[in-house]
């Protein structure tokens, strides 16, 4: 692989984050019937967004609570010098918390308020956890899972073991780390130029929970209104926003039209959208992406500046 063409990668995967995040926010939330009132002639741009009282709160263009953990988690690798340092990473999170978090779900929440949590991050997610008796699995960490591959693209044995790792940071539902290792494991290869079966992503992916196989069994399909995002029961499930990035892995034919079809979805469509956009940037690059997506971005400047690390 020339470095030419890998540097298109995972400039890619950076701005599929930031746009699928920015873009969705257009659809978060809202069921298909609703997008089809909101945006009768569909929607696929920021300057489409409908300013009601959730929305208004961002800027046009401008990423959510998503990208903005994601970039605290790729700060910290930049400033140690390429690694994962787990203490950088929680204190990050949790000072952009204590800033103002806009968008940061409940139980990231409710682990950040934990009184000990910059001393004992994992076992504040952990106990946060099972006070919800085992039950709450949503997509708070696999929203900023990208920068894993990223940054260990060549030693998948890593990648797996710090997207957990990572993961446990805030998320300590099974669900959640199988979530962030099949997304690593899609991301490593397609920056490095493979195309994994199903199978092979799940074996690859060491997946430990059953719940996790039966979902993807029972929802993945190419017809993506099979995956139901916009299931009012299961918004913000990570195996939901796990299943958009798999469905544009498999089945997406450009960077624009699998976008589009995850974000017209609805649900929680800006974490499906970050998640399936940094999917589709390693998949099609960054040359892939609409320049009206890029250049509309709020902060696009910020994400030139952090991409030259790799060039």
């Amino acid at each position: 692989m020339t470095d030419t063409l890998l540097f298109n990668k995972l400039k890619g995967i950076l701005f599929g984050q930031a746009i699928g995040d920015a873009l969705g926010l257009g659809c978060e939330f809202l069921s298909k019937k609703e997008i089809s009132t909101f945006y009768p002639n569909g929607f696929s741009d920021y300057n489409q967004i409908i300013q009601d009282e959730h929305r208004k709160r961002w800027g046009i263009g401008a990423w959510t609570d998503d990208t903005d953990q994601f970039l605290c988690l790729y700060d910290s690798v930049i400033e140690n010098h390429g690694e994962i340092v787990l203490h950088d990473v929680s204190l990050r999170l949790y000072n952009w918390f204590l800033l103002g978090g806009m968008g940061i779900g409940k139980l990231t929440n409710s682990v950040f308020k934990m009184p000990e949590y910059t001393k004992y991050p994992d076992k504040c997610a952990e106990l946060a956890w099972k006070m919800t008796r085992k039950q709450a699995a949503p997509n708070g960490a696999l929203m900023r899972n990208g920068v894993i591959a990223m940054m260990n693209y060549q030693n998948s044995d890593k990648a797996l073991f710090l997207s957990e790792a990572v993961c446990k940071l805030t998320h300590f539902d099974p669900r959640c780390i199988d979530s962030c290792k099949i997304h690593t494991t899609l991301l490593i290869s397609l920056i490095n130029g493979e195309k994994l079966t199903l199978n092979e992503v799940m074996e690859k992916s060491d997946v430990q929970d059953d719940r996790t196989i039966s979902h993807i069994n029972n929802f993945l399909t190419q017809n993506i209104e099979d995956l139901n995002l916009d299931d009012s029961n299961e918004v913000g499930y990570t195996l939901k926003a796990l299943s958009s990035s798999l469905w544009v892995y498999f089945y997406a034919e450009s960077f624009e039209e699998g976008l589009i079809k995850i974000i017209n979805e609805g649900g929680d469509a800006d974490t499906n959208g970050c998640v399936a956009g940094t999917v589709l940037g390693a998949k099609f690059g960054f040359d892939s992406i609409p320049k009206r997506w890029i250049k509309g971005l709020a902060l696009e400047s910020e994400l030139e500046g952090r991409i030259k690390i790799f060039s």
